[in-house]
């Protein structure tokens, strides 16, 4: 059967391991289980750093983890065989596996990033995000239940880069100051599940270095 040629062997290659993550998934509890893919998001965030920009570009971070590799195998599978037909109807033969697979990498990177932003807009919004916690620090955010002391953390509300609105807990960076309910306050710094803020007052009043 001609898509099981030698020459479009990485694209099955790759659909068959799409079908794989779906197997997993749907036998692991939920096809593209939201909270499983929140921890593994939280795995790979020191991976970004500067490479963020480009990530994005390719709709790395718009949806959970593995929801977008599976995106990724399933264009990158369709893109290889369209190229291996257009290549076999324009040229008289396929082209070789591993030239094939560098174009269709080519094209179903950014094709991903185009395809998973509409997809985004339709996922629940919830801090199950695809969003990585570390890209919360530098973010305003306000103060919505409790009053947040040293050891004693309070629940707070921050709208990531997408808009997308997360709950997170947080402490005073300062461990002598308190963070009262409605204060709007700036993450400063994350510890594990907590992160470690300022008063938005606080940092206006502060001398400059």
């Amino acid at each position: 059967m001609y898509l099981f040629a030698d020459h479009n062997l990485p694209f099955m290659a790759a659909l068959g391991f799409m079908l794989l993550l779906a197997i997993v998934q749907l036998v692991g509890g939920g096809l593209f289980d939201f909270d499983a893919d929140a921890d593994l998001d939280a795995d790979v965030d020191n991976s970004l750093g500067a490479a963020d920009g480009l990530l994005s570009l390719i709709g790395f971070g718009k949806l959970p983890l593995v929801m977008w590799l599976a995106l990724l195998l399933f264009l990158f599978a369709g893109t290889g065989v369209g190229v291996q037909s257009l290549a076999n109807a324009f040229l008289g033969a396929p082209f070789g596996p591993l030239l094939a697979s560098a174009i269709a990498a080519g094209l179903a990177l950014p094709l991903t990033g185009v395809v998973s932003r509409p997809i985004a807009r339709i996922l629940p919004g919830d801090e199950t995000s695809a969003v990585t916690l570390d890209t919360l620090v530098g973010r305003r955010a306000r103060i919505s239940t409790g009053r947040a002391r040293a050891g004693y953390p309070a629940r707070a509300q921050v709208t990531d880069h997408f808009g997308q609105l997360h709950n997170v807990m947080v402490e005073p960076h300062d461990r002598s100051a308190e963070l009262a309910e409605g204060e709007e306050i700036l993450l400063v710094r994350r510890e594990r599940d907590t992160f470690l803020a300022v008063g938005l007052d606080d940092r206006r009043l502060a001398p400059a270095d």
